[in-house]
């Protein structure tokens, strides 16, 4: 098994999410990666830690993860619908972003935040870091991703982390691809498999999730140490795994990945007709992310309009091809490469909020001891 450095990466970039402290979204994010653009037009500051300084009232700062992407023409139409100037201070990823709001709740970095994940949002709610009396109307298909019935916490997408394949390498080597997450323990699949490391990245820690939740939090160590004794390797953030080490993403020499649903929609063909990758949706942990007004903030108001922005039918179409999610209004207009390369899982793996939040260092410290690191 090779093991990449558990040192925390560098800012980052690519398409699943950029890593820094908790959880990796690389910089170039996903979602940036696969919809080609970025939002110019987002005024980036980074809030120091500590004493919080008096915003304009017409100013709202959002505190979010590295891979926010919205549409520069959607970022005017927020300023000159709501009157508010909208600027961004990114933070890593979920992990890394969660840990920074709890530090500065006494002095907050910004009005609203989006981008904690549903494996973080008990924490966030648990430390007071969400208003929870500035609550918006939901879409009905969203009420069901709710934590701790508050809506305050308004989920605004939501994807599916799972292993994804190399289709040619499977047709050329005339090898059965694996469907579930037991036939990876198989000596036909022997040294195919990149995981990535969930005590670094936001997709690790949704694989490990997956496995937990399927296997049970008493026999995913197991499975783990059975993939260990099958040459697994774990790199160390979504970037290595899935553009270095993937035969499907870049020039690797592993067929079979952690990454996400909506992946196979990036490696289309020119023609649109097909996808020279495939995800196996019965390996799929759900991620939700989240927005919501931050307590203590200097401009509440102008937070939660932010957070009414988000649930429009206008950024729940521009979702999808900025950030690669989908979104939780039901009648969203969706990229037919997305839904055609792309779904989500009829039966993602599931495990509640609150159970991740009570036992996530102790399942972080089952799995290093069973893979040996």
């Amino acid at each position: 098994m090779s093991i990449q450095s558990t040192r925390h990466p560098a800012p980052p970039a690519s398409p699943a999410r950029a890593p820094q402290p908790d959880r990796p979204r690389p910089a170039l994010s996903r979602r940036a990666l696969l919809a080609g653009t970025a939002a110019g037009a987002v005024g980036l500051s980074l809030a120091a830690c500590g004493k919080s300084k008096k915003t304009d009232s017409k100013t709202v700062t959002v505190v979010t993860h590295d891979s926010f992407h919205v549409s520069e023409d959607l970022m005017k139409a927020f300023t000159s619908e709501t009157g508010y100037t909208l600027k961004v201070a990114t933070s890593g990823d979920a992990g890394a972003l969660v840990n920074k709001l709890v530090l500065t709740k006494d002095a907050p970095l910004g009005d609203a935040v989006f981008g904690i994940d549903n494996t973080y949002a008990s924490r966030a709610l648990d430390q007071g870091v969400i208003d929870t009396s500035a609550t918006v109307t939901l879409p009905q298909d969203a009420e069901g991703y709710v934590v701790a019935d508050t809506p305050a916490l308004a989920p605004i997408d939501v994807g599916d982390v799972c292993l994804n394949i190399d289709t040619g390498y499977f047709t050329g080597k005339g090898l059965t691809p694996p469907a579930t997450f037991e036939d990876l323990t198989k000596p036909e699949y022997k040294g195919l498999l990149v995981a990535i490391n969930p005590t670094n990245s936001s997709p690790g820690m949704a694989w490990l999730l997956a496995t937990i939740g399927h296997f049970g939090a008493g026999s995913f160590a197991d499975y783990w140490k059975q993939l260990v004794s099958n040459d697994l390797r774990i790199a160390e953030d979504w970037t290595s795994a899935y553009e270095t080490d993937f035969s499907g993403g870049g020039k690797g020499t592993y067929p079979i990945v952690v990454s996400y649903a909506s992946s196979p929609s990036f490696t289309v063909s020119d023609d649109g007709a097909s996808s020279s990758t495939s995800a196996l949706l019965d390996t799929a942990f759900r991620q939700v992310e989240y927005a919501g007004v931050l307590k203590g903030a200097a401009n509440p108001e102008g937070g939660k309009a932010f957070v009414e922005w988000m649930l429009s039918k206008a950024v729940q179409e521009d979702i999808p091809g900025q950030m690669y999610m989908y979104p939780v209004l039901p009648d969203a207009a969706l990229p037919e490469a997305l839904t055609k390369f792309g779904p989500l899982s009829s039966a993602p793996v599931s495990v509640e909020p609150k159970e991740i939040t009570a036992h996530r260092e102790e399942w972080l410290n089952t799995w290093t001891g069973a893979v040996g690191k």
